[in-house]
């Protein structure tokens, strides 16, 4: 502004405060009120559990299926159990790790006891080969006072940091409080994976093609233009990564390796994943960076319906679906469905008594 290179002293007129990305711990429940020891079903496996050395039983702990069949909910008080020890998907605590490391070793030598419906463990000992351990996952703030934060550094050594970047942006709203699920974020890997494929064959052989693209190819490309356009503008980044993922299905189903088509794509994914878009960029044959390629411009041609496919009804049920040009005239549809072998199949040889032609919509044989 100083400079007279701006017309405002505050050229930024909004503020976008960003969502929390929260986490998944994992909680057993311990006792706070040993009074109801007596009360619970399994009593014997307390009172036969020895402790080591002369010290008495100092705490039980449950897992959640135990704490909500017996409603123990007001007696017991969370504890939350390091993420790394939980297997994310079944939730079952991984007992061997667990009880090996520092925190495990000490409350067994505290004589901590943790208790399921089938039996206890104790000192690394499972009471049955069938034993489970099950702990509650619910969601939190990352802190590592809840065990429950996830490493970058871990998920960007697995996957790669374009990977992480596309699931924080595909994980909801931008504004919104996230759940963190390492589970959901093989899908953003396996996208990636697709997206490499479109530039190389099975032998893993770099091949683009230099043909015109298609008119099918050029609607799957302007659309993605138009609707990654319009969600950067409201900052709606998970929709754009959606929108991504749609395109790069259609592009491979019709086998499209053309680069009319691959590097307007490439342009728009490279805010979203810049290593592999860079990578590519210069496998296509280009000297400069792609960010400093220009964003694709949205043409509404190519977008412009020509033709259209007519449920096609026999007395109000749709029986079949036909395509004719949207210009084409009613008399002209009227024939060719007529001359149609399904059409004249479920007639079994009547004449209709009216076709009723809804240009865009339907159309409806009477007999």
């Amino acid at each position: 502004f100083d400079l007279g290179l701006i017309t405002s002293k505050e050229p930024f007129k909004k503020l976008v405060n960003q969502g929390m990305i929260q986490g998944v711990s994992e909680i057993i429940y311990f006792l706070t009120d040993f009074n109801i020891i007596n009360d619970i079903n399994p009593v014997e496996i307390i009172q036969n559990a020895k402790p080591l050395g002369e010290q008495p039983l100092r705490q039980v702990f449950f897992d959640k299926d135990f704490v909500t069949r017996h409603n123990l909910e007001k007696h017991c008080k969370p504890f939350h159990i390091p993420i790394i020890y939980v297997d994310s998907q079944t939730h079952k605590l991984n007992f061997a790790e667990y009880l090996n490391s520092t925190i495990g070793k000490s409350m067994i030598l505290d004589n901590h006891l943790f208790l399921t419906e089938k039996g206890h463990i104790y000192n690394y000992q499972p009471s049955s080969e069938d034993f489970a351990f099950h702990c509650n996952p619910v969601v939190e703030k990352m802190s590592k006072s809840l065990h429950n934060v996830v490493n970058p550094d871990d998920v960007v050594e697995k996957y790669g940091a374009d990977t992480l970047r596309l699931y924080e942006m595909f994980l909801g709203p931008l504004e919104q409080f996230k759940p963190w699920n390492t589970n959901s974020i093989d899908g953003v890997a396996r996208f990636l994976r697709k997206v490499w494929r479109l530039f190389y064959n099975e032998a893993n052989q770099f091949v683009i093609s230099e043909e015109a693209a298609t008119g099918a190819e050029l609607k799957i490309l302007h659309r993605t233009i138009k609707k990654v356009a319009e969600d950067i503008e409201r900052l709606s980044f998970n929709t754009s990564v959606s929108t991504f993922m749609i395109c790069v299905n259609e592009l491979a189903a019709l086998k499209t390796n053309k680069r009319q088509v691959l590097e307007p794509f490439l342009v728009m994914l490279s805010s979203y994943a810049p290593h592999i878009a860079e990578e590519l960029w210069e496998k296509l044959g280009h000297s400069k960076s792609i960010s400093e390629a220009s964003f694709p411009i949205f043409e509404e041609k190519y977008l412009v319906e020509s033709t259209f496919e007519y449920p096609i009804s026999m007395n109000g049920k749709v029986k079949h679906k036909m395509s004719f040009a949207l210009d084409m005239s009613n008399e002209a549809i009227e024939k060719e469905i007529l001359a149609s072998e399904v059409v004249q199949k479920w007639l079994e040889g009547a004449t209709p008594k009216k076709i009723i032609v809804v240009k865009g919509r339907i159309v409806n044989v009477v007999c």
